[in-house]
């Protein structure tokens, strides 16, 4: 048997090489992204995350965003025993999929042991090459490994897996052989956008992540560097019925001192085991006809306002929900990226299709926070629709304990309190992902100080299934 082992190649430059100061640095990141240990009340807790998706870059600018990652696996520690670890080749070409033929990764907390057998259910496979060159220097998968053993311990073995040319479909077959159960833990490196300026990549980014949370499988290495390993495990993560959940999305502007000329986009996204899955499945599929007609309905509306040509009115025959009661928020985003106007309804009170073009035409011309959308803003107009579900009340007796029940990147909040409303749709979650910010921006946004609490104040919160058109385009994002 092989007993070769591939030795830390980026320790001391994208983490610390000393092991205490590598266990101190992991600990505080770690610690700023988990849930206060308040004795009450408890978080929610969350399904158990079967895939995650994390940056890749040096500690100090995307540590944070990977920590909220690797935060959610310390109540599944028992569990994993394995982890397969995907991401992209940046330092030599691979034709494939790369496996390494050492049996160890070394990192400075220690060594890893490679899963054989596993590696050894892949070799096969046409794309699969056996090559150590490409792995020696790469930092994509070993940034991710002191994170792993600080929070699963040396109790799982490894299968890290570097994608060059394989196509969506290749890496979905591989993929599938070493899915497993609960004993398998799937891993993908990816950064965002890459050396835009703070503004453009916050646009780009935004409408990136849009695409991964919807499963895009068509994404390109301008939007994601890891989107050959990433398209292919959205694929199988669609298949299986994994639920998306947002954790925390940022770009190396966002640190003390970053600069934002050029910048690198860095997000972690859980996807976790549905319950529900076949019923999940089955939305997703009928969402896939869906989301179209309702962007199209929307911008037609509002070309139609302006005098412009645009796609032709919706038939409401054409999908059965269109003529049902339905409730939706339409939002606009201008070339850059930047919000141009959202109005929407928080209750189902007209046909769905009927609500989309009314809340259309009134995020574009009566959303008082913005002048009447101008025809020259029609060509880099974005136009994204979500739809809600029914919201359900938070008995909750304070804000420790809605700040505990709120389940981020998951929930819309509805915050009331006597003559004053107001909603975020969960999409705000990449802008204030932790739960205080998050309420206190609602509580300003509703025109109350950030500490307000009262005991008549109520709170409610609504899922939305979100269609970006960008997510149906048929050619590359820009």
């Amino acid at each position: 048997m092989n007993t070769s082992t591939r030795p830390a190649a980026v320790a001391g430059a994208f983490y610390p090489a000393e092991p205490q100061a590598l266990r101190g640095l992991l600990d505080r990141q770690l610690s700023s992204v988990a849930p206060p240990s308040e004795p009450r009340p408890q978080p929610q807790p969350h399904p158990r995350p079967k895939m995650l998706l994390v940056p890749h870059a040096g500690y100090v600018y995307s540590g944070e965003v990977a920590a909220a990652a690797f935060a959610t696996l310390p109540p599944w520690r028992e569990q994993i025993e394995r982890v397969v670890l995907l991401g992209p080749a940046h330092r030599l070409p691979v034709r494939g999929i790369a496996l390494p033929t050492v049996s160890a990764f070394e990192t400075p907390l220690g060594r890893i042991p490679l899963d054989l057998d596993a590696m050894a259910l892949l070799k096969d496979l046409p794309q699969i090459e056996s090559a150590d060159p490409p792995h020696a220097q790469e930092h994509s998968l070993e940034v991710q490994l002191p994170f792993l053993q600080r929070v699963l311990g040396d109790g799982f073995k490894l299968l890290p897996l570097l994608v060059g040319g394989a196509s969506p479909a290749q890496v979905a077959q591989a993929l599938e052989r070493v899915w497993g159960g609960d004993e398998t833990l799937v891993l993908i490196s990816s950064d965002l956008s890459h050396f835009l300026s703070y503004e453009q990549a916050h646009a780009r980014d935004r409408v990136t992540v849009e695409r991964i949370l919807q499963f895009a499988t068509d994404l390109v290495g301008e939007q994601a560097c890891g989107a050959a390993p990433l398209n292919g495990a959205l694929a199988l993560a669609a298949r299986h019925g994994l639920r998306p959940r947002l954790l925390r999305q940022r770009n190396s502007g966002d640190i003390p001192g970053g600069e934002h000329r050029r910048v690198v986009g860095y997000v972690s996204i859980a996807f976790e085991a549905d319950p529900a899955a076949p019923a999940l499945l089955e939305q997703r599929s009928a969402d896939q006809r869906l989301g179209p007609i309702l962007l199209s309905g929307a911008r037609h509306t509002i070309a139609h306002r302006l005098g412009l040509p645009g796609p032709p009115a919706p038939d409401e025959g054409a999908h059965p929900a269109l003529s049902r009661p339905g409730a939706s928020f339409v939002s606009l985003h201008d070339a850059g990226g930047q919000l141009r106007g959202c109005v929407g309804r928080l209750q189902a009170q007209r046909p769905l299709i009927e609500d989309v073009c009314a809340n259309a035409f009134a995020a574009a011309f009566c959303d008082s926070r913005f002048a009447p959308l101008r025809a020259e803003e029609w060509p880099g107009l974005q136009v994204e629709v979500s739809l809600l579900e029914p919201a359900e009340p938070m008995p909750v007796q304070d804000e420790a304990e809605a700040l505990a029940a709120l389940r981020p990147g998951i929930d819309g909040l509805i915050l009331a309190w006597r003559d004053r409303q107001a909603t975020f749709l969960p999409q705000v979650w990449a802008q204030c992902p932790r739960p205080a910010q998050f309420l206190a921006a609602l509580k300003h946004k509703a025109g109350l100080p950030p500490d307000f609490w009262a005991a008549d104040l109520r709170l409610s919160r609504y899922r939305v299934r979100c269609f970006n058109e960008l997510a149906y385009a048929s050619e590359d994002a820009p």
